[in-house]
């Protein structure tokens, strides 16, 4: 088996080495002078720069655009200028559904994606829209694997230093876009940068998309892949090596309810609270950075989404907290699924997300000539039984064969006071066959102290994952992919999601790409996967089916399919605490039917519904998502979840809704307030986060953040539970001094 694979990965490897390298036209950036940052474009510098050509891609891909739209670009020594004319012969009919920061969706935009390092990989989006506010991001992987959702390739999260101001008039509306090239990390050769640039308008209200260059849509969100991205110029530019530091004075007031020692009532304590703390981000070299910081707080971060499991295995949470999320993508080393050799969420965060105060730590990221390098070292505070833990990773990552393919490695580490230690290392791949067939290779071992043997060098403390897959979206396409994994295989710093076994799925499409009718797309798929034990080889998870989807000329989505499954249960797993799933071999089916009115009406919704067998019972599941952008100062975004699941032979039943309610009010740029309210019937927990942000300019923030949980179900335990959970006020003021 091991010969015929390598043989295989051999045959891929002289297959790469064969292709001619590609040679991209270079779009030559010119520099300018006398810029007026204010939105306005009408410096006659602007005039003297030839517009880019755009077309469209959706929903007619590669006509041209329907309202007039100029769009040009310009540096001096100390930014990256981009300009948006994007005249409308119906100025009543803009779009701006938001004054606040990262809230574009429903909204006119600008959007600029740079492939900085010309990595063909990793980019950073900005975007912009008539009120000027301002959206970054993060891109990773070419935009491909996984979803959006699953914290997949885009970072939300991130942020940087940049600005935008924008203008609305009779003939449509004018941006600037202002980005620093000290907020840029790049590579210099003899003078010349070279990177990789694309551009877009959005049309709201016609659901019209502009692009430059004119990338087809072959794939989903193939105008956001690094890789098919024009190649742009700048000569001369130096980047400043600034000396970044964050100070921050954090004061609250805490209140949670704790058993007494006879376990006989609720006693309240409350805590007041008082930190100070700071980060500091160091340019070492032009592509070099190092943060260093200290008594950690992340306050002002989101809290998590509120889940139901319907599975024996952990749920995943995605990484909020910003200190972790510039370049994350570097520290990327997937394993298969949601599984990771690196989380860093593992990091002052235990398993139900309690926070565990962090001393301080330093990161270390960016690029040596070919080389991609990650380091990372943080050390926890000890919290009552938790010991004081320190974490530490190295990654290491260099592209080869071609602009697309790269080998890498990584070494994490998790020890703590008491003598436990848990050791992990990896090597991976992503390789370019051909066209656009990729092959992905990772191989990862574990050593952990507190395992037999204290974690021996075999294959029951490794796990290997193979996938070869078609990335693109027309004609056919195809995923084939396999994990062993063994049982004893436990990244400490890393993420698990099920272990011990053996897996291997299939999958078989053909999509269809329309230029009239009401489709833009629609795609057939067959999928297969099997999980195996790795002892007796008996299947332990089965699951195939037909699944179809689409996305209309209206850009509304949505699909249908058709599963079938089989579980061979091992041990029993509990739904609720009256509800168990018992041993046994199990046969289901189920269908799930979604539609989605797209996201840029100012009114829209989703509606997701999924019903059929459900181990020895029957499962119905609705999730409900209605969105309305009032206004641009406020915004509503719910989501409703609700599951029935009902076992007649064993007379138990099994009900839960889920609630969430996210509030986003602007006055404007810089007064705002996000509140995520959520109601999760499996718990009776009732709860608000609720946060402030006056943001005076960029670096220099004030928070406000109100924490509170409320037991709705009291009188059913003893003892009786208090009416508040938990709650929290906190002030945290953060100043960014710029050397």
């Amino acid at each position: 088996m091991i010969g015929r694979i390598t043989i295989l990965v051999l045959i891929f490897l002289l297959r790469v080495l064969a292709l001619e390298a590609q040679s991209d036209s270079i779009f030559v950036i010119p520099k300018i002078s006398g810029i007026i940052f204010d939105g306005k474009v009408d410096e006659p510098a602007w005039e003297n720069i030839a517009p880019v050509p755009l077309v469209q891609y959706e929903p007619n891909a590669g006509d041209l655009p329907t309202e007039k739209t100029e769009i040009r670009f310009g540096y001096d020594d100390q930014y990256f200028y981009g300009s948006l004319r994007a005249y409308d012969r119906d100025p009543n009919g803009i779009r701006a559904t938001s004054l606040y920061r990262d809230l574009i969706r429903g909204s006119d935009h600008f959007e600029i994606v740079l492939d900085t390092y010309n990595d063909n990989e990793n980019a950073y989006v900005f975007t912009t829209t008539p009120t000027g506010l301002r959206h970054d991001a993060a891109i990773s992987n070419d935009a491909t694997g996984g979803t959006i959702s699953t914290g997949g390739w885009l970072n939300r999260d991130f942020n940087t230093y940049w600005d935008a101001e924008s203008t609305v008039t009779d003939q449509g509306w004018f941006t600037e876009i202002r980005i620093p090239f000290s907020s840029l990390r790049f590579q210099e050769n003899d003078g010349k940068v070279i990177m990789g640039l694309s551009v877009q308008r959005k049309i709201a209200r016609k659901l019209e998309r502009l692009v430059y260059p004119a990338i087809p849509p072959k794939t989903d969100y193939a105008f956001l892949r690094p890789s098919q991205i024009q190649k742009i110029e700048f000569r001369g530019i130096k980047p400043s090596r600034k000396l970044y530091v964050t100070p921050y004075v954090l004061g609250g007031y805490q209140r949670h309810n704790q058993l007494n020692q006879s376990e006989t009532r609720y006693e309240t304590q409350d805590e007041f609270q008082k930190e100070v703390g700071a980060d500091i981000k160091l340019s070492i070299t032009n592509n070099l950075t190092a943060d260093f910081t200290i008594n950690t707080d992340f306050a002002q971060a989101e809290a998590d989404d509120q889940l139901v499991n319907l599975t024996r295995f952990s749920l995943f949470f995605p990484e909020k907290r910003q200190f972790f999320q510039e370049r994350a993508s570097v520290f990327d080393f997937r394993t298969g699924g949601l599984s990771r050799l690196f989380f860093s969420r593992r990091i002052g965060l235990t398993d139900d997300g309690m926070q565990v105060p962090i001393y301080g730590g330093v990161r270390l990221i960016g690029r040596m000539k070919t080389w991609d390098l990650g380091f990372l070292d943080m050390q926890t505070q000890r919290l009552d039984s938790i010991p004081s833990e320190n974490f530490g990773v190295l990654r290491v990552r260099r592209r080869v064969f071609n602009q697309n393919s790269y080998v890498g490695g990584m070494f994490t580490s998790r020890i703590d006071t008491e003598g436990n230690k848990n050791l992990a290392y990896g090597v991976d791949g992503l390789i370019r066959l051909f066209g656009d067939d990729y092959l992905t290779l990772q191989w990862a071992q574990t050593f952990d102290s507190l395992t037999e043997n204290g974690g021996a060098a075999d294959f029951k403390s490794g796990r290997l994952a193979l996938e070869v897959n078609r990335r693109r979206r027309r004609g056919f396409g195809y995923n084939i992919g396999t994990i062993l994994s063994g049982p004893n295989y436990n990244p400490g710093a890393g993420f698990v999601d099920r272990n011990d076994f053996k897996f291997g799925t299939v999958a078989a499409s053909h999509t269809w790409l329309k230029q009239e009718g009401a489709f833009i797309w629609h795609k057939l798929e067959a999928i297969g996967s099997t999980y195996l034990n790795n002892s007796d080889h008996e299947p332990l998870s089965v699951e195939a089916g037909p699944e179809w989807t689409f996305s209309r000329r209206n850009l509304d989505s949505g699909g249908l399919s058709v599963k079938w499954n089989y579980e061979n249960l091992l041990e029993p797993f509990d739904l609720s605490d009256e509800v168990a799933i018992p041993i046994g071999i199990y046969n289901f089916y189920r269908i799930n039917g979604s539609y989605n009115i797209a996201g840029d009406n100012t009114l829209s919704a989703g509606l997701e519904v999924e019903t059929g067998p459900f181990y020895d019972g029957w499962l119905n599941s609705v999730v409900f998502t209605p969105r309305w952008y009032l206004s641009k100062h406020f915004q509503f975004n719910l989501e409703y979840v609700y599951s029935d699941a009902d076992f007649k032979d064993r007379d138990e039943e099994f009900q839960f809704h889920i609630t969430r309610l996210r509030i986003g009010t602007a006055v404007n740029r810089k007064i705002s307030t996000n509140a995520l309210v959520q109601y999760n019937s499996t718990i009776n927990l009732f709860s608000a986060n609720i946060r402030f942000r006056y943001n005076f300019r960029e670096g220099q923030d004030l928070w406000i953040v109100l924490n509170t949980g409320m037991n709705t179900n009291r009188y059913n335990y003893a003892p009786e539970l208090p009416a508040v959970d938990s709650q929290s006020v906190l002030v945290k003021y953060l100043h960014t001094f710029i050397f």
